[in-house]
């Protein structure tokens, strides 16, 4: 019994699936006469280059041509045509295989064969070499001059999976030969194929099945009927999707749900039994993790409002139910994770603790909300907190992120949050100007740094935690609370303006002086820690809103 592969290959141009660029250029070739002498056909494996190098000389030699229906495209059906599409042995169409016949005497063979005119005046002489890449350098040196100044009505075709070899160890070869790419063919047009296949050998196979063997033949047209054909000779009966995972060992779709459970409940501790079940059932951990990146970009895909497709009936639904679960954000922070560590599984000697130690950190990783939603729940610049028909808040490209402190800890249910504080204040008044006093001074700091706040926030960010240490004559020093030697230099390039500010509650001009830290007397080096508390601190102090809010729902701001 002829496979599958072999007996549904295409007969005609028209029959190339993806391919349509190809199959037009060769077609027009033909019809108008215009056929060059060396065509090198690169793509991956199964797509149909040989393929299309068969058609092609069928096309040069069919016995047809004027009964063709579309003109440049072979009958299949005459005696030429047949010999060339079954392999037969045939006089003008000659198929080598490059990874057995790659040395120099082997090209000059060639060479000489292709001296030799066509069995008839009207037919072309069509060499297939498949494998191309496998031809020493000698045996392209070989063939060099008959590629530049060939016989006429003789074609050379050249099939690769590799065309870099070829420039690496014949790059004048390239110059002399018509090169044509051909494209993977997606999921959906194997899938489709495969349908037709089974209906025309009255099989009756299941839609779910027939997405599992076309995401399975990656891209391959010729290894998604061999696959079939294999599913097929397992068993009697309708071919399942069932059928198909054990066939192929492929993993049931609840793994991927168990594992799309584990990382929206932050279930750290099934991370190890979801191991276990993909080990005992023999999968393999880089189709695993494949696996989960596809069904996190689905999910990411549906979240965004797109429709991911070649995914069966089960995993629609999965895909369905977790899109409202994980955040867009989320998952793009989960697919990164798995961008960063995807080189060390490849090359780690123990592949399952890397498995382990990714979905550990899926499980683990904090959970995020848009400051914009935060401020839009409290009722802040966007109606009443819960008002239906509300705006969404456009994302903040480079603003801070809220970590949901209270859905990892959650506290009691009786410990109800505290009500939000009215966040907007309006802008606090200058009092009357007085006269310039240590005490008055210190007595109305409080609100001279309020007051900044509406007028320069990163003036007020850097008063946090000052102090008035003297007043002399007109001059006002100012002193830095300790461990804050770092806003000196900020506070210095302010004092015009803070000398303003203080002008406004004084009925004298002044000047400002800033004096060193009360613990230190020279500067201190931050550490990484301290440098990061101290500007989220200056980030709250600068937001009212932004503090209100943190205090409110218990979050923990992160940079």
């Amino acid at each position: 019994m002829i496979a599958l592969a072999r007996k549904y290959r295409p007969k005609k141009f028209s029959d190339l699936i993806a391919q349509q660029h190809v199959a037009n250029a060769l077609r027009g070739a033909v019809a108008s006469g215009r056929v060059g002498h060396g065509y090198l056909f690169a793509g991956p494996r199964g797509v149909g280059k040989t393929t299309a190098a068969r058609v092609l000389a069928m096309a040069l030699n069919c016995e047809n041509k004027a009964a063709a229906e579309t003109p440049g495209e072979p009958c299949g059906s005459c005696a030429s045509c047949s010999r060339v599409w079954t392999g037969s042995a045939n006089l003008d169409v000659v198929e080598l295989d490059a990874a057995s016949n790659r040395g120099v005497d082997d090209a000059r063979d060639l060479r000489e064969r292709a001296m030799y005119a066509a069995s008839a005046e009207d037919r072309s002489k069509v060499y297939i070499v498949d494998e191309a890449h496998m031809l020493t350098r000698e045996a392209w040196n070989a063939l060099l001059k008959i590629l530049e100044e060939p016989p006429p009505r003789v074609v050379f075709v050249f099939a690769t999976t590799e065309p870099q070899k070829i420039g690496q160890s014949a790059a004048p070869i390239l110059s002399r030969l018509q090169r044509f790419d051909f494209r993977r063919i997606g999921p959906q047009a194997i899938a489709a194929r495969l349908r037709e296949v089974a209906q025309a050998e009255s099989l009756e196979v299941e839609d779910d099945a027939l997405y599992l063997i076309a995401k399975s033949a990656d891209g391959g047209m010729r290894d998604g009927l061999s696959l079939l054909d294999q599913v097929i000779a397992f068993g009697s009966g309708a071919v399942t999707a069932a059928r198909v995972r054990e066939v192929l060992g492929l993993l049931p779709d609840d793994v991927y749900d168990e594992m799309l459970r584990l990382v929206a409940e932050h279930d750290a501790r099934a991370v190890f039994g979801l191991m276990d079940r993909v080990i005992e059932a023999g999968g393999d951990l880089h189709e695993f993790v494949v696996g989960a990146g596809d069904t996190l970009r689905a999910v990411l895909l549906a979240g965004l409002g797109g429709e991911p497709e070649g995914l069966s009936d089960a995993m629609q639904a999965l895909v369905e139910r977790y899109r409202q679960v994980l955040q867009p954000g989320e998952v793009v922070r989960l697919l990164a994770v798995l961008a960063e560590l995807e080189p060390q599984l490849r090359q780690s000697g123990s592949p399952r603790l890397m498995v382990e130690l990714l979905l550990l950190r899926w499980a683990l990783m904090d959970r995020t909300v848009e400051l914009g939603q935060v401020l839009q729940a409290l009722g802040v610049g966007g109606g009443s907190r819960g008002a239906e028909g509300s705006s969404k808040p456009a994302p903040t490209a480079n603003g801070p992120i809220l970590r949901d402190v209270a859905a990892a800890n959650p506290k009691p249910a009786a410990s109800a949050p505290p009500q939000p504080p009215e966040l907007r204040q309006p802008p606090p008044t200058s009092p009357d100007k007085g006269p310039l006093s240590l005490e008055r001074l210190r007595s109305i700091w409080p609100q001279l740094v309020e007051r900044a706040r509406t007028t320069s926030p990163m003036l007020a960010s850097l008063l946090a935690g000052t102090e008035v240490e003297s007043v002399e004559g007109s001059v006002v020093a100012i002193r830095l609370a300790a461990g804050t030697a770092g806003q000196a230099e900020g506070v210095e390039h302010k004092r015009d303006a803070l000398a303003r500010l203080v002008g406004e509650y004084v009925s004298e001009s002044v000047r400002v002086r800033v004096a060193a830290p009360a613990t230190a007397s020279k500067s201190v080096r931050l550490t990484p820690d301290e440098a990061r508390a101290e500007r989220l601190k200056a980030l709250r102090a600068k937001d009212p809103a932004l503090n209100a809010a943190v205090d409110a729902l218990d979050l923990e701001l992160l940079e």
